[in-house]
């Protein structure tokens, strides 16, 4: 025989239903587009679509170069790709006119980084010097044609020089002698370099 439920408690079956819709509303709110309905809810002054938050735009993934592999509109280390902003949002364009979007209309660019190349390729860098660097053909190759004659002379320094030059280009610490990028797969393995400058932000450092 069956226990009773008692009658002062919820049943299992109610529960479960009403976790179920809290489940759903937070699923719903929180998607793709579920950030906000509106860009500047609470404020009289419409906001730029670019100063949306997170979360109420959609950036599409750039167009990659097949010979570069770096966005098609890389200039100046930098790229642009078309952002949409949340349906129901109303913000102003990247031409000033205030627009309530729908989810299918172009809000604003983004800007993101990109690296300029000049036709190196890493592969054949790294496969140089694997098979041919005791010749200096991964120097010559580079664009260091001192060091390369001088590899060359040498037999790779007796082999010594080969061996740290393919550690140093595999581990892209040495490339090319014009300063540009090696050209690697945009979504491969890249080193990418931190350094702080005038133009980056370091936190002020806080003490009990």
């Amino acid at each position: 025989m069956a226990a009773a439920w008692p009658s002062g408690l919820a049943s299992p079956e109610t529960v479960s239903a009403q976790l179920l819709g809290i489940l759903w509303f937070v699923s719903f709110t929180t998607g793709p587009w579920g950030a906000a309905a509106t860009a500047a809810a609470g404020g009289d002054e419409t906001l730029k679509c670019e100063d949306l938050k997170v979360g109420q735009y959609i950036c599409k993934d750039p167009k990659i170069n097949d010979a570069t592999q770096e966005p098609v509109n890389c200039t100046n280390y930098t790229a642009y790709v078309p952002c949409f902003p949340a349906p129901n949002i109303t913000c102003k364009d990247f031409g000033g006119n205030e627009t309530h979007f729908t989810g299918n209309e172009v809000g604003f660019l983004k800007p993101i980084s990109c690296r300029n190349v000049n036709g190196y390729s890493y592969k054949v860098a790294v496969a140089l010097s694997l098979f041919l660097g005791w010749l200096g053909a991964d120097r010559f190759y580079l664009g260091y044609p001192a060091l390369g004659l001088l590899k060359f002379c040498t037999v790779g320094f007796c082999g010594i020089g080969s061996l740290i030059d393919f550690i140093l280009i595999s581990m892209q610490i040495v490339g090319p002698s014009d300063g540009s990028s090696y050209i690697i797969d945009y979504y491969g393995t890249r080193l990418t370099r931190l350094s702080i400058t005038n133009e980056t932000f370091r936190k002020t450092q806080l003490f009990p």
